[in-house]
C-alpha cells in the first residue's frame, strides 16, 4: 500500500506554487481517494491475485477474474473451491494485480472478502461476461453446464485501510 506521503515532497508535505506547503487533506478524504485509485487499478486489470489463509496462517495465492462493484471488487469462483472455504473461515485477504499464472505484477493490499448471495453472484456473472467478452461468456456457459447455476459463487472484496 502506498505511504501517506507518497507522491509528495521529500518531507511528505504537499507543495503548491513556490514550494510552500499547502493544507493537508482530511485523512478520510485522502484514504477515500487512495482507495478509489487502488480499486480502479485493480478492477482495470485482467486478473486479481487473492491470497486467502489456511487455518495455520499460511497464505494461498489464487488468480481470478475481477470486476468493479461500486466501492468493492467482485470475483467469481467455484462454490466448493478451497478459496471459498478459506474465506468462510477467515475473511481477511491480500489482493493485487497479477498475470494469468498468478505472478504478481504489483503490490498486494489488505482487504476483506465475503461470499455473496445468489443475486449478487448473478450480477457478477453478468459483469464478467461484459468485461471478458466471448471468452467470459463461453467460460460462464461451460461452468453452468458442468456445475449448474449454484455451482459458482461471487465473492465481494472490500479494501481495508
Amino acid at each position: 500500500m502506498a505511504e501517506v506521503g507518497a507522491g509528495h515532497g521529500r518531507d511528505g508535505a504537499r507543495h503548491g506554487r513556490g514550494g510552500a506547503p499547502g493544507p493537508a487533506p482530511h485523512p478520510a478524504a485522502y484514504t477515500s481517494a487512495m482507495d478509489d485509485t487502488s480499486l480502479d487499478r485493480l478492477a482495470a486489470g485482467k486478473y486479481l491475485l487473492i491470497t486467502s489463509y489456511r487455518k495455520n496462517g499460511t497464505g494461498v495465492p489464487t488468480p481470478v477474474w475481477v470486476v468493479r462493484d461500486g466501492d468493492a471488487l467482485g470475483v467469481w469462483t467455484v462454490a466448493d473451491s478451497w478459496k471459498v472455504k478459506r474465506v468462510r473461515a477467515r475473511a481477511d485477504v491480500l489482493v493485487g494485480p497479477c498475470d494469468l499464472r498468478g505472478k504478481p505484477t504489483g503490490e498486494q493490499v489488505p482487504a476483506t472478502a465475503e461470499i455473496c448471495d445468489e443475486a449478487t453472484s448473478a450480477h457478477y456473472r453478468r459483469l464478467i461476461a461484459r468485461k471478458y467478452g466471448i471468452t467470459g461468456r463461453l467460460t460462464l456457459l461451460g461452468s453452468r453446464l458442468r456445475r449448474g447455476v449454484n455451482g459458482t459463487v461471487g465473492m465481494r472484496i472490500t479494501l481495508t485501510n
